[in-house]
């Protein structure tokens, strides 16, 4: 997963606009967090737990989610054409020049990300083990969200793409690790709207109680993730990265 830049809340604050910090994502209705919360379900038929575990990961600076993939496709979410079925899908936003093979281009290209709106993507991984392994350079948080949230994450994600003709998300180039794929994203990246407040609105859409505003940094958002009532659990502390 590559990185995207470290923002200094000092920077942030200065370039404030009376824009929303959350995603103008297409269904808001599905999303907004002042709706009544969904009724809670009890177990199916087929025995399947109210329950869904998910996983937050997280380096210094940027942060994703990790989901099981059945229960995205199930509560409405349209993946790529050709994508696989994997356990699970790991997924982050950012600026395209960030997650591409040439990076930013410096300084100049430092600056314009920070300063100014730029095109940005969703990359979607599959995860077919267990999470700690697929990202060990990464901490790592889990939590239960209840299984009727589902359409309410699977409208996000879809809001976060746009999609094609064939009504499936359009694809940018593949993943920058792992298999997978990154997708036009309908919004711009741009101070505050940065990766992190993508994740949070994920864990809000997910009924997470989560303040996007102190959310910018991924330790902003772990700090509300580990915090009642979300209560996410550390279950990896990360290691350094291999020289």
């Amino acid at each position: 997963m590559r990185i995207s830049t470290a923002l200094p809340i000092a920077a942030a604050a200065a370039l404030l606009s009376s824009c929303s910090l959350r995603l103008p994502v297409k269904n808001n209705a599905a999303l907004d967090p002042r709706l009544p919360e969904p009724e809670t379900t009890t177990v199916s038929a087929s025995g399947r737990s109210p329950d869904v575990l998910v996983w937050m990961i997280a380096n210094d600076f940027h942060t994703g989610m990790v989901i099981p993939f059945d229960w995205l496709v199930e509560s409405g979410f349209v993946p790529p054409e050709g994508f696989g079925s994997p356990r699970c899908v790991a997924m982050s936003w950012g600026n395209t020049d960030a997650y591409s093979e040439e990076g930013i281009g410096g300084v100049p290209g430092l600056m314009r990300v920070l300063l100014t709106p730029t095109p940005s993507v969703m990359e979607l991984i599959e995860v077919n083990w267990d999470v700690a392994e697929v990202c060990p350079q990464m901490r790592i948080w889990r939590g239960l969200v209840g299984r009727e949230y589902g359409p309410r994450i699977a409208a996000y994600l879809n809001g976060c793409s746009r999609q094609g003709p064939d009504g499936r998300p359009i694809v940018v180039r593949p993943s920058s690790w792992g298999k997978g794929v990154q997708l036009e994203s309908r919004h711009s990246y741009f101070i505050p709207r940065v990766c992190n407040v993508w994740t949070a609105q994920a864990i809000e859409s997910m009924g997470g109680d989560i303040n996007p505003w102190f959310g910018l940094t991924a330790d902003g958002l772990v700090k509300q993730i580990e915090r009642s009532p979300n209560n996410y659990e550390l279950i990896w502390p990360g290691r350094p990265e291999e020289e």
